[in-house]
């Protein structure tokens, strides 16, 4: 763990930046994306272009009576597994293209596991069809939607589903040549396909955690006691957002064992503030 690329930015102490890293270049944040397609979500609710409890056939050509609803799939309680059917490889997303997802969707009654609203599942499937549906919804793409109901609005400017080539963190191997990272721009890109660079993840957490200057969290963030939290990662990057009433921390690393950057996120907040974290 010691030598691999880390960013940790913290309200508990100065920047801890190791082995390359840079909290300034575009690295992928995985599934860190949902909270900010849930936040699209509630602000898209708030102005009455549409209602949480809204089923998901209202927008996308869904089989009726799945009741599946927007709020279900930003709960994770939709009852549909974790992935896209035909999910694999080195590189599992990148087939995983509009006319994909068009498929699922005709035969979404097919892939649910369990009633929806039931049960809690972790599902990518669900957030790439809960993106869907909101440009559906709203008839913008998807990046206009998260600049126009989160960016803007916070003044956040780096983060992007295609960042500039030379802005870019990569993962690199044995000779120094940089890794190929996963293709999350298609259909999975609300669920998990965002870059940033770390200090404008941590402007994310910290404005929409703890100053809360969109109103109250979006229904993505996970909750562990007074921790409000979530994760992502992808093939070559991982990273922990957590805050709580006695502070917040980001950790970004490159390398795509999400376990290990959970640990030193948590270890971390428990040195500085006890077990409560």
């Amino acid at each position: 763990m010691s030598r691999v690329p880390t960013c940790v930015l913290s309200s508990f102490q100065t920047p801890r930046i190791s082995h390359g890293h840079d909290p300034d270049l575009f690295v992928q944040i995985g599934s860190l994306t949902k909270p900010l397609t849930a936040t699209v979500l509630t602000a898209l609710a708030d102005d009455g272009v549409l209602g949480l409890d809204d089923p998901l056939e209202l927008f996308l050509p869904v089989p009726s009576g799945t009741g599946i609803t927007l709020r279900r799939l930003a709960e994770h309680t939709s009852g549909l597994p974790r992935l896209p059917p035909g999910i694999s490889g080195r590189d599992p997303y990148a087939a995983f293209d509009a006319d994909s997802l068009d498929s699922v969707v005709r035969c979404l009654d097919t892939l649910v596991t369990a009633p929806a609203g039931t049960t809690e599942e972790y599902s990518n499937l669900g957030y790439a069809l809960l993106g869907a549906a909101l440009v559906s919804a709203t008839r913008t793409p998807y990046e206009e939607l998260l600049h126009r109901h989160l960016l803007d609005p916070l003044g956040i400017a780096d983060v992007a589903t295609d960042p500039p080539s030379g802005r870019r963190l990569f993962r690199r191997g044995l000779f120094g040549r940089p890794r190929r990272e996963w293709t999350m721009d298609g259909a999975i890109l609300p669920a998990g396909g965002l870059w940033a660079t770390p200090r404008a993840a941590a402007r994310l957490l910290t404005d929409l955690l703890v100053d809360r200057r969109l109103g109250e969290p979006a229904p993505a963030w996970q909750k562990a006691g007074s921790l409000l939290w979530h994760n992502g990662a992808t093939g070559g990057a991982s990273v922990f957002a957590g805050a709580s009433p006695q502070g917040w921390i980001l950790v970004h690393r490159l390398s795509g064992r999400s376990a290990v950057t959970d640990e030193l996120a948590l270890d971390t907040l428990k040195h500085f503030i006890g077990p409560r974290a």
